[in-house]
């Protein structure tokens, strides 16, 4: 059990070069290749951007715990600067990367929000193929943040999806960063949790496989991923904070939600859709989740 834990941990926290291919569904494996990914993982393919912005940017490389590659969409240079209120630091999720958020980037600018969209490790232009599903992402994400200080950026907040919300969580924690405020869609509890909760979704039992899997990630990737929990990082955001939740997701349940929630030092606000899954809830609830963002931000 516990070299079929090496290898899975490994693929779950390494993801494929350009030569090798994803693993299909299970459905359309044939019975060998079922026996291959049970043994030895899934491939996941590298994320790699797939669209540009669709209006001015600048493709900035900063240099964190890894090279990072950002967007900028700053309209600052416009004649309309004393329109913008601030700047949002935008962060993917697990699997994503910089322009699977363009979508989101372009709601904060009919916001009047600048944004800075970042890929993480391992992910678009970004150095690496390792992700460490928000732990040294977190590092990034200060990076980031010290960058828009460095250029006179007063006002700035941090967006983040999934592993992005967590590592937006942890560096609040790690390196004392003050944004006016946050928006967090679907942050996990645990590292255990999370991965326990993809066991669940395979009808598969998380005992002791979950926790192998943890305990074999962190090693090959230099953490304690047991000690990965943002509802321990919680307990340090005072800052006012937006939870986002779909309330058919799979993979976060919503007592995560409620025990991040209840943690949180600061202003908070907790808003729900009801048939949104672990997906992008511009999909389903646009008009809504464009609504919450812009009841959020007014006034911060």
């Amino acid at each position: 059990m516990n070299i079929v834990a090496i290898f899975h941990s490994y693929k779950f926290t390494h993801f494929a070069d350009d030569n090798i291919e994803k693993t299909q569904k299970p459905e359309k494996l044939t019975l060998s290749g079922r026996m291959k990914a049970l043994l030895f993982g899934v491939n996941n393919p590298r994320p790699e951007n797939k669209i540009e912005p669709a209006v001015d940017y600048e493709d900035i490389e900063l240099q964190s715990n890894r090279k990072i590659d950002c967007w900028y969409l700053n309209k600052d240079h416009s004649a309309k600067t004393d329109t913008v209120k601030g700047t949002i630091i935008i962060c993917h999720g697990y699997g994503g990367e910089k322009s699977s958020m363009l979508d989101k980037a372009m709601v904060f600018d009919s916001l009047k929000f600048n944004s800075l969209l970042i890929d993480f490790m391992g992910s678009g232009g970004s150095e690496g193929y390792t992700t460490t599903i928000g732990f040294k992402e977190a590092e990034q994400v200060k990076t980031a943040y010290v960058y828009l200080q460095t250029k006179g950026v007063k006002n700035i907040y941090l967006f983040g999806t999934s592993m992005g919300a967590v590592a937006i969580m942890k560096a609040i924690k790690d390196y004392n960063l003050k944004p006016k405020a946050i928006i967090l869609e679907c942050p996990f509890g645990t590292m255990y949790q999370t991965v326990a909760a993809r066991f669940k979704n395979m009808n598969v039992p998380t005992f002791p496989m979950a926790g192998l899997l943890v305990f074999w990630g962190g090693i090959q990737n230099g953490f304690w991923a047991f000690g990965h929990n943002p509802i321990n990082y919680a307990k340090t955001i005072a800052c006012p904070t937006l939870l986002l939740y779909g309330e058919q997701d799979k993979n976060v349940s919503r007592q995560e939600i409620d025990s991040i929630l209840a943690n949180l030092a600061g202003e908070k606000v907790l808003n729900t859709y009801k048939l949104a899954g672990h997906e992008n809830y511009l999909t389903k609830y646009k008009p809504e989740w464009t609504q919450d963002i812009a009841n959020f931000l007014k006034g911060k």
